[in-house]
This record gives C-alpha cells, structure tokens and sequence, in this order.
C-alpha cells in the first residue's frame, strides 16, 4: 500500500484595507512553486472566516493549498516565506500575516478549530497553542494574526462548497478603474447562469464582478463548478492587460458561518445564526436609512436591523408586521443588533384588529379600560370590549425566502438560486 504524504500551507492577513490581496499572494506562490517544478495538488482553497468577527482583513479569508510531502518541500517553504515578506502590506498596522506549514492528516480536532473560526471569535495566543498542540509549524509578522485563519484555511471540512476565477491585474495599473466590458459582463451571465451567479445586481445595476478597492484582483467570477468557469472568462471582455488568474475552491456562498440557534436567549455577540421568532413591532427606518424591529421568542427578544446598503431589501423587511413568525439568517455585530442576512417567512399575522363601527358610521373609540368604546360624534355606547376582525392581504407569502441583493451580500451566504442544489 503507497501512502501519499502532503505538506498543507496556510497563509492569512497579507493585505490591507487599501491593497494587496491574498489571493493573488498565494497565486504568485503558486507560480513560483510551478517554475520551481513544485506543483500543487488540486485547487487552493479560499476559506473565509466569521464575517463579525472584531479584526478582520476586507473578506476575512485566509487561502490554502498542499503539496507533495517529498524533497523539495525545504525549497517550497522558502519560496512561500520569501513571497509573503515581498507581497505583504506591512505598513498597515492591522496587516499581521501568519503563515502556517503542517505535515500530516487533517484531525477532526482540526476541523472542529475551522469551525470554530467560522462561528466565533479566536485569539491569536488561543491559535498559536492549538496550532503547537497539533504539530503545526508557524511563522509569525508582527502580531502574527494570521495565524488564526491560515490553520483554518488547512483544516476546514468542505462538504459544500463553491469555486471563483479570480483575474489579476497587472501592478502598474492598480488603483486605476477597471477597464472591464460592463455589456460583456451582462451577456456572460444571460449565458452561464446559475452555473455562475452574483455576477449582476439587475435592480441596483451594479456588475458584482468588479472590486471597488484598489486590489489587485480585475474581477471574479463565482461557480458551482469549476467547468464553467473559463468559458465565463472567455466571454468577459476588458481592455487592460490580466497578468495572471486563479481557480479557488471556496466555502463562499454556503452558509457555513450560520449556527442553529436553539432560541433568541442563546445567542452570543459576534456569532452568526438562524433563529426563528415572532415580530414584536412594526419596523421603522431611522435617520441614515437603516431599518430595525424586534422579534421575540419564549427565552428574550432582540432588535434586528436591514441597513442601509441592503437598498429594495429594506421595503421587503418593512412589509413584516407584528404576529409575524419568520426564521432569520445573520450574525450579531458590535452593538448587539442581529444583521439580517435573509429570512423565511413561516407563518405570516393576516388579521388586524379595529374597533367596532358605530350605527351612524363612524369609527368608535375605546371608553377606557375594559369600558367598551364609545362614539365621538353621536355618543353612542357599547359595552362590548371585542374588537372586529378583519382578514388582510399581505404582500408576503409563507414559506418563501427574501433575501438582500447582490450588491450588499456577504462572501458566506448562500443565495438562494443554491438552495436547491
């Protein structure tokens, strides 16, 4: 019996706010490694981490990939250590890349740390003692965060999972627009979707595709498989030269951040959860744009927010209404509020309440407490406390999804043209 063995490389928090991207470090990796008769096995994988998590790069993704465990792995680790000191944005206090070898099988106590990455929050000390404790070999700058998500990037399980063609520009023309076909953009997606998706926001016109930092990255394309993925590129025309692209396998878009919650009590600041509970009030939108109201369940309640960016999402979300029972999808930020990333509707309230009409045909008003109601302009009263009521038609349907547009979704939800798969 041959057993293969692998070297897995991790490698996380190289760029910064204004620049840089891990991707494109790990793809010069790779092509210094391939020069070097050094070739990865399979796709890199680009995992990202919990989205609300307190520090965290632009996507909160850290990348890796694994090579043959042989003589040459000396050489590798020289080339990715070398490329990570040359490419890594240093400058930027909150860059502070880690970079992490480990020879060996994936343990599930491995995979049970990812997940961990990806539902909560991981100190750098708490990563640095698992990653001793499992025999990883880790290289620290500066603070060394990094270190967090490349041992995630290793170890995570992926039984769904998507994949994205990232193009890179070349460096002189970093910062400047895109020079990319928007028509083009358009016409690929008519042809490859929902083989490819997130590629347009047709409501708000927005082409996806197309970073609005100063990245290194000219676009990316999203998948279900990777098969379709370089007839896109093909179809996508732009007008600058590509220096380079890379195909990851990815947990994007699977809702693997999402825990189940047991109920509204249990959940934690910084986690990201599906919880089911009732509409407390009606949603009202405050100063900004941004949306928010209450649900409840038997254990608590807590304040749920649609802002701004979200855009049509948030007239969706205002159509809820008290006695509403919905399961939603998100995470809960700094300030408590639960970011809706989408929601269900499981049982929607199709009645109101209104008070009586009096024989003259005006609207009644209450006489006091437990007192029946009263008419304004005849006098007449009632001493009946029952109200009417009376069956409404709602633009919600039960059972259905609603979820925020392409131009405001995170790297981890899943839309829904994947539910199905």
């Amino acid at each position: 019996m041959i057993i293969i063995n692998y070297l897995h490389i991790g490698i996380d928090d190289t760029d910064s706010p204004d620049g840089m991207c891990t991707t494109y470090l790990a793809s010069q990796i790779i092509n210094k490694l391939h020069d070097n008769g050094i070739d990865i096995i399979g796709y890199p994988r680009l995992i990202r981490l919990n989205p609300f998590a307190k520090f965290k790069t632009r996507g909160n993704g850290g990348v890796s990939f694994k090579i043959l465990n042989d003589n040459n792995v000396d050489l590798a680790k020289k080339i990715v250590l070398s490329e990570v000191k040359r490419l890594s944005v240093f400058d930027c206090d909150n860059t502070n890349p880690g970079v992490v070898f480990y020879d060996g099988d994936i343990t599930q106590e491995m995979r049970d740390y990812a997940l961990r990455a990806i539902y909560s929050f991981i100190t750098i000390d708490e990563a640095y003692e698992f990653g001793k404790s499992v025999g990883c070999e880790m290289h620290k700058f500066k603070k060394g965060r990094g270190i967090i998500g490349s041992i995630a990037a290793i170890s995570l399980a992926l039984d769904d999972f998507t994949y994205e063609l990232l193009t890179y520009r070349i460096p002189k023309n970093y910062g400047s627009k895109r020079q990319i076909d928007y028509e083009s953009v358009y016409n690929m997606d008519r042809q490859t979707f929902p083989d490819t998706f997130e590629n347009i926001d047709y409501e708000e016109k927005y082409v996806a595709i197309e970073p609005k930092t100063s990245c290194p990255v000219l676009y990316g394309i999203r998948s279900n498989t990777p098969d379709v993925l370089l007839k896109a590129k093909n179809m996508v025309k732009v007008n600058e030269e590509i220096q380079d692209y890379c195909i990851f396998k990815t947990n994007q878009h699977t809702d693997m951040h999402i825990q189940k919650a047991e109920n509204i009590a249990s959940m934690k600041q910084y986690g990201c959860y599906e919880v089911v509970g009732t509409v407390k009030n009606n949603p009202r939108i405050i100063d900004g744009g941004h949306l928010f109201f209450y649900i409840f369940d038997e254990t608590s309640d807590i304040e749920c927010g649609a802002y701004e960016p979200t855009k049509s999402f948030r007239k969706t979300v205002s159509d809820l209404r008290p006695g509403d029972i919905i399961k939603l999808y998100g995470g809960i930020g700094e300030k408590n509020t639960f970011n809706i990333e989408k929601f269900q509707v499981i049982k929607l309230n199709v009645f109101q309440y209104q008070n009586p009409i009096c024989k003259c045909g005006k609207r009644m008003t209450s006489a006091g407490k437990n007192k029946g109601f009263k008419c304004r302009k005849c006098g007449n009263k009632i001493k009946s406390n029952e109200k009417l009521k009376i069956r409404i038609e709602r633009r919600l349907k039960n059972s259905s999804f609603y979820e925020t547009p392409v131009s405001a979704r995170r790297h981890l939800s899943k839309p829904i043209c994947r539910f199905n798969l």
